[in-house]
């Protein structure tokens, strides 16, 4: 805990990945490692400084079995299918840094440690944003060639972030506030329609974690409304200021009104690749249990061909071919790992937001002042960013992406623990009984004296010495 460079390896950790937004397919591969690198070493350097758990948490061991199940489970299917070794590399790295980053964040950090690496966080989110739409700015002529690539996967994570200050913290300071106007304008300056979902679904789960009843659904639900009134009065004057965006927008909006969904070929491209990667997973049995693998070349499939008649050429359509995370992340999940790797990670980030999402309803109101609860709710909105963002990509293709919600799931998963705990001797101490101890993994009993235990949920920073032996120097 007092480790004089643990500020140091939070940063390093958290921000060198911030200036890394193109994807595995282009840039510098000097660069691409050194940033990689550098926040990999952080992150293990952290694991040794980090304190851990005494107590056990059936939501820790269960998020933590499964996302072992699915890393392991990657290289089990890489040796039955023999893909590429490069591309196999580069898919699953995204998810070792998550992997990482939920063992970094999964510890019981002080207040100091917490605060430092949410200040991390939110600034590395921050610096790629603005890196992403000033590198994009300067390198475009026009908005139209800009606005393909300008968002970073991490978008909805800082919607997130800042909904929170807004709607549970009830901090409306003009940079949160001009910063989210900013991203409105940016998701308007993109044309991108599954951003405005995906604000849309924050929004939604904003209110409903609000509201643990009708009288706060009511108070949330205005707070909503508001705030949809001054997305609503930003696209109009977004609109107004730039009247070639507004030209997209209106040809979405009279597409979806008189056309069939099917004709979009954005739309059409993501499916064929789905059925494809669908239809070579379940092409047997034993890719149907353990997958394809990460980094297995995939195609469109045959059968969308006529649907993208006159957008590509037939040579061209059976031409293609990828490696990268799949542009679902549900689907590829599936095709990379199967059914029995490829449904435990989606399964540990649902089930983490879940419990954590109901516990934050109900301890938000019983005991609003437990300790770590706001700790707990921003790390919720940052989680609940990745399935938001799943409707438009795969949130885990970018190795950014991927430390940013480890973090989130680690802090989730180690927030949820602490304050069950506290929860827990709090009504046995008004019940007027003692709590039943519990057995730690590792350290002395729990019935240590109270001067050698400043936290129960902690492990002592110094083993107990025999009596009579010197301290060591």
């Amino acid at each position: 805990m007092r480790n004089k460079f643990a500020v140091v390896w939070i940063w390093l950790c958290l921000l060198p990945l911030a200036f890394d937004f193109k994807g595995v397919e282009s840039g510098s591969r000097a660069i691409d490692i050194l940033l990689t690198v550098t926040s990999m070493g952080a992150a293990c350097a952290m694991l040794l400084i980090a304190p851990r758990f005494a107590r056990r948490s059936r939501m820790r061991a269960f998020v933590t079995a499964f996302f072992l199940l699915t890393i392991f489970g990657s290289v089990a299917t890489q040796l039955l299918q023999g893909n590429d070794t490069g591309n196999y590399a580069r898919v699953i790295l995204p998810f070792l840094l998550m992997l990482l980053g939920y063992f970094v964040a999964c510890r019981p950090w002080d207040a100091q440690r917490l605060a430092q690496i949410e200040r991390a966080m939110i600034v590395s989110l921050i610096a790629s944003l603005v890196f992403s739409v000033g590198f994009d700015m300067a390198m475009a002529g026009d908005i139209a060639s800009m606005r393909l690539h300008v968002v970073p996967v991490t978008f909805l994570c800082l919607q997130g972030l800042l909904l929170h200050e807004f709607v549970f913290a009830r901090r409306v300071t003009p940079l949160p506030a001009l910063l989210f106007l900013a991203t409105i304008v940016i998701e308007m300056l993109c044309v991108t329609p599954s951003l405005f979902v995906g604000t849309a679904l924050l929004i939604a789960y904003a209110t409903w974690l609000a509201a643990p009843s009708i009288r706060h659904f009511f108070t949330a639900g205005l707070r909503a409304a508001v705030i949809l009134a001054l997305l609503g009065a930003m696209a109009t004057a977004s609109a107004s200021f730039f009247p070639s965006v507004a030209q997209q927008w209106m040809q979405y909006m009279s597409f979806a009104k008189d056309a069939p969904a099917a004709r979009d070929p954005v739309a059409i491209a993501h499916l064929a690749e789905m059925k494809d990667q669908v239809d070579q997973t379940t092409a047997s049995g034993l890719s149907t249990i353990v997958g394809m693998g990460y980094g297995h070349d995939y195609r469109y499939s045959p059968s969308y061909l006529q649907d993208l008649a006159g957008q590509i050429s037939e040579q061209d359509f059976y031409a293609f071919r990828k490696w990268t995370a799949g542009h679902d992340f549900w689907v590829y999940q599936f095709f990379a790992g199967g059914v029995l790797f490829g449904l435990a990670l989606p399964l540990a980030v649902l089930w983490a937001l879940w419990r954590g999402s109901m516990a934050y309803r109900a301890w938000r109101h019983r005991a609003p002042d437990a300790p770590h609860l706001p700790v707990l709710g921003r790390a919720l909105f940052v989680l609940a960013a990745l399935p938001a963002t799943s409707i438009g990509g795969n949130p885990l293709g970018e190795r950014f992406s991927g430390i940013v919600f480890g973090v989130a799931l680690g802090l989730v998963v180690a927030s949820y623990a602490r304050i069950a705990h506290t929860m827990h001797m709090r009504a046995a101490e008004a019940s007027g009984q003692q709590p039943p101890p519990r057995p730690p993994w590792f350290g002395p009993a729990p019935d240590m004296p109270p001067h050698d235990e400043a936290l129960p949920e902690l492990l002592p920073a110094n083993p107990s010495r025999a009596p009579g032996t010197l301290p060591a120097r």
